[in-house]
């Protein structure tokens, strides 16, 4: 017996909402990725939340955000490289260029928790 599935693209849940997302109101900075992957231009940021692969940040709806970036969560010194999913005014939704660790994801939070006491 066979099992007839028919899955149409509006069925699916969106990639950036099948990973646990992890309040964490945190600030950041948004490095625009130049040529030959320079960096020149930066600004700030508020990281709402995060999981292991992307963020959904806030940024002044005044501002043009570039389609790659690098993100910066203040307080911790790594870069992580991200694309734009969607933008609906001050609120974007970003996807990170690579899963991003369990354990670096765990530091981030605890962090978080740890600052927010």
């Amino acid at each position: 017996m066979t099992l007839n599935i028919d899955i149409k693209a509006k069925d699916t849940v969106p990639q950036d909402e099948m990973y646990e997302k992890y309040v964490i109101d945190r600030p950041g900075k948004i490095t625009f990725i130049g040529h030959h992957l320079s960096t020149s231009n930066t600004m700030r940021c508020l990281v709402r939340k995060i999981s292991l692969y992307g963020a959904d940040i806030e940024v002044s709806p005044h501002l043009d955000l570039p389609s790659n970036f690098y993100l910066e969560i203040i307080g911790i010194r790594d870069e992580i490289g991200c694309t734009l999913i969607r933008r609906e005014d001050e609120n974007a939704s970003v996807g990170f260029n690579m899963l991003i660790d369990p354990e670096f994801l765990h530091h981030i939070r605890r962090l978080s928790f740890e600052t927010s006491l």
